[in-house]
């Protein structure tokens, strides 16, 4: 069984700092046998929008990237960077990328849904759109520890994409993400085990944690769920990581047991 690892820390917007932690956590996850090793959204950078803009690099280009990719290559990992600021040709994406245990960027995944929403807490009014332009594309990979669906944070609360992915083959559905303390203590858990209830699949949800330099507050309770909606392992509200075997067997057994994606009757036209 494959063993997945979660960082869960409370970003800055210093990639320098988030760097340092991140290798020091991936170090302590390798040595407890994780071969797949998720971080958060923001991970690299966790500020304003002058600081995803001053921060962002060109896709596999940089210093940044340099770095992930080091650290993959020396703890012989899957890394999953859950989202960094990527220069494109007319704005910047927020973006995760995937590398393998030699270090080669896999793929990358521009968050398609902006979090362009009003939340009771001292920041008030999130306008994601004002900072990143919107990704095209789902995209998951078919690796030897699993097949990785890939999505983040605010794409949570869009069952469709999830089924899309899983239609590619995705048995393991990431989630890295910045979920607030409010909007998480609300909806968080709820959320990820009913997309892993829908689709059967693990879920493995990274999240941000704590007050940031920024002002503000994430809720963190990284979790793994079972493809039976079951919540195997998680933590609290400060940094931390977790390291969790995944039995892909269950998620062949549940399908096999009750095949709800056979008996879909309708197709969505995903408008991305």
């Amino acid at each position: 069984m494959p063993k997945v690892g979660i960082i869960q820390m409370t970003s800055g917007p210093d990639p320098q700092a988030n760097l340092a932690y991140i290798k020091n956590q991936v170090a302590s996850l390798a040595e407890q046998g994780a071969e797949l090793i998720v971080t958060p959204e923001n991970s690299l950078v966790f500020g304003s929008r002058d600081d995803y803009h001053q921060m962002a690099e060109p896709l596999n280009q940089g210093i940044i990237q340099e770095q992930l990719s080091r650290i993959a290559q020396s703890e012989r990992v899957f890394l999953v960077v859950g989202s960094l600021p990527i220069r494109r040709a007319e704005g910047v994406t927020t973006t995760s990328l995937v590398y393998d245990p030699q270090g080669h960027m896999l793929v990358h995944y521009d968050k398609l849904h902006m979090f362009d929403v009003d939340v009771a807490d001292s920041h008030q009014h999130y306008r994601e759109s004002e900072t990143f332009i919107p990704g095209s594309q789902i995209v998951s990979l078919d690796t030897r520890v699993g097949h990785l669906g890939l999505s983040i944070c605010y794409d949570l609360r869009f069952p469709h994409l999830y089924s899309e992915l899983v239609q590619q083959g995705a048995n393991i559905l990431l989630v890295p993400a910045a979920f607030t303390a409010v909007t998480g203590a609300a909806h968080w858990e709820s959320l990820l085990r009913a997309r892993a209830i829908e689709n059967q699949s693990w879920i493995v949800a990274a999240n941000q944690t704590g007050v940031h330099p920024c002002g503000r507050e994430t809720w963190g309770h990284s979790m793994v769920i079972s493809p039976w909606g079951e919540v195997v392992a998680s933590l609290s509200n400060c940094p931390d990581n977790l390291v969790v075997d995944l039995d892909l067997d269950r998620v062949d057994a549940i399908r096999a047991a009750m095949p709800t994606l056979k008996h879909i009757r309708f197709k969505t036209q995903l408008n991305v």
